[in-house]
C-alpha cells in the first residue's frame, strides 16, 4: 500500500507538520518535500509560516467538545496558552540569530532551555488539538486496533495503562502513546513540563495534556475525572492515520534497504 492510500494531500501535509517536530520530520525522510511550497514553508493552516512557528487553527470551534471540555477552557487553552509557546520559540529563534551575528553565546544555556521548551509546547499542543473530536469516542479499529490488541493484551488494558499514565504525572506534564520506530513498537510514556523525560526518537501519536491549565476552570484539582472524560473526544480516526502513515514508511524504509543491499551485489 502506498503512502498516498493511506493520507490524502492535506492531511499528509497536517501529519508532517505534527509528527513530533524535527525528529519526526527527519524519521519521514524526504516525503515531506510532497505538501512544500516553493519556499520550502509547508503550506495551509498549520504550525508554520514563513520560516517562524505559527499557532494553528482548531479544527472545530470552541465549544465543540462540551460537555467533556469547556468552551472557555479550550478559548484560553488555544489563544493563550498555546500561543505563548508559538511566541516564546520564535523569540528563542531570533535570540540564536543575534547570537550569531554578534558571536556572543554568553546566554546560549537559557536561550536553548527557552526554545526546547516552547517548541516542544508548540508541538504537542498542536498533535493534541487534532486528536480530538466533537465525534470522538470511542475505540480504534484498523491496524492500530490490532496493534493496541497484540502489545497490550487489550483496548481496555491499554486504555487503563494510559488513564494511570496521565493521572500520575507529577506536577504539569503530558501522557503519549509514542510509536517506536527502531522495534516497530508502540508504548506509553509520561513528559514532564513540556519535554522533561523524552523518548529520543520516537514520535507521539496520541497526546493528552495534564497540565491544570487544561482542565482546572472545570475539574478543578480532579485530574482523574478530566482523563475520563477525555476519552469520550480522542478522534481514533486521527491517531490511526499517524500510525498507519508511519508504519507505511518505515515499511517502505525497508524495502530500499533491501534494493539497496541488491544493488551493492
Amino acid at each position: 500500500m502506498s503512502n498516498d492510500s493511506i493520507l490524502p494531500t492535506g492531511q499528509r501535509r497536517d501529519v508532517l507538520q505534527t509528527v513530533g517536530g524535527l525528529a519526526g520530520f527527519a524519521l519521514i525522510g524526504s516525503t515531506s518535500a510532497a505538501g512544500a511550497g516553493d519556499d520550502g514553508d509547508v503550506e495551509g493552516d498549520g504550525a508554520t509560516e514563513n520560516g517562524r512557528y505559527a499557532l494553528p487553527d482548531l479544527p472545530y470551534e470552541y465549544d465543540a467538545l462540551e460537555p467533556h471540555i469547556d468552551e472557555r477552557i479550550m478559548e484560553l487553552h488555544h489563544s493563550a496558552h498555546h500561543q505563548a509557546y508559538v511566541d516564546g520559540a520564535n523569540a528563542a529563534l531570533d535570540t540564536f540569530e543575534e547570537m550569531r551575528s554578534e558571536s556572543d553565546y554568553e546566554d546560549i544555556k537559557a536561550a536553548k532551555r527557552d526554545f526546547s521548551f516552547n517548541f516542544s509546547g508548540h508541538i504537542n499542543h498542536t498533535i493534541f488539538w487534532q486528536n480530538m473530536s466533537p465525534d470522538g469516542g470511542g475505540e480504534p479499529d484498523g491496524e492500530l486496533g490490532a496493534a493496541i490488541d497484540e502489545q497490550f493484551g487489550s483496548f481496555e488494558a491499554f486504555r487503563e495503562e494510559f488513564t494511570a499514565t496521565a493521572e500520575n504525572v507529577e506536577g504539569d506534564g503530558w501522557a503519549m502513546l509514542f510509536y517506536e520506530p527502531v522495534a516497530d513498537l508502540l508504548f506509553i510514556g509520561q513528559v514532564e513540563s513540556q519535554n522533561g523525560l523524552a523518548h529520543q526518537g520516537s514520535i507521539p501519536i496520541l497526546t493528552l495534556d495534564v497540565w491544570e491549565h487544561a482542565y482546572y476552570l472545570q475539574y478543578e484539582n480532579e485530574r482523574g475525572s478530566y482523563v475520563e472524560e477525555w476519552w469520550n473526544v480522542v478522534d481514533w480516526d486521527d491517531v490511526c492515520d499517524r500510525y498507519e502513515f508511519l508504519t507505511q514508511v518505515e515499511a517502505g524504509k525497508g524495502k530500499d534497504d533491501d534494493h539497496a543491499d541488491e544493488t551493492d551485489e
